[in-house]
């Protein structure tokens, strides 16, 4: 019985010990308001980082050149840049921007994700931008179509 209380008492101890881990995300529909409202992509890229000024290079989009389903269209973001965040615009909802992330140190920038788009047939325009630990923005485009013609599309 006293086994068992000293073994129970040194996971305690143990798990006192560690140091937690401190995780802190930016809500940017909350100190970036306009980002969400804004109804183009250059408004959006302004609202949230006060320029539309980006450098080409570093950043690459992966998503299929015609998409078949308007409702869930696969995107990857992929950078090794040290970065400080990593937004993601279109052009085809009334509201331009889709998400934004806050990176940390080290993280890893490979991000796949499934996004709505609302297609009338034109060419759709994704735009990606890495802020760098540089302050410079990095950015990469990708046009796409969607289907016409199928359930959603």
């Amino acid at each position: 019985m006293l086994r068992r209380n000293f073994l129970s008492l040194s996971a305690l101890v143990g798990l006192s010990t560690i140091t937690p881990i401190s995780l802190q995300a930016i809500d940017f529909r909350q100190t970036k308001v306009d980002v969400w409202s804004a109804n183009t992509v250059d408004d959006a890229i302004r609202a949230m980082y006060g320029t539309t000024q980006t450098i080409n290079t570093g950043v690459t989009i992966t998503t299929p050149s015609t998409a078949t389903r308007s409702a869930s269209v696969p995107l990857n973001i992929k950078s090794d840049l040290q970065a400080k965040s990593v937004a993601i615009f279109q052009d085809a909802n009334p509201e331009a921007a889709v998400a934004v992330f806050t990176i940390h140190g080290n993280t890893i920038i490979d991000y796949d994700l499934k996004i709505k788009l609302q297609s009338d047939g034109t060419p759709i325009t994704i735009t990606a931008i890495v802020e760098g630990e540089d302050g410079k923005l990095y950015s990469s485009t990708k046009i796409l179509q969607v289907a016409l013609g199928t359930c959603d599309g």
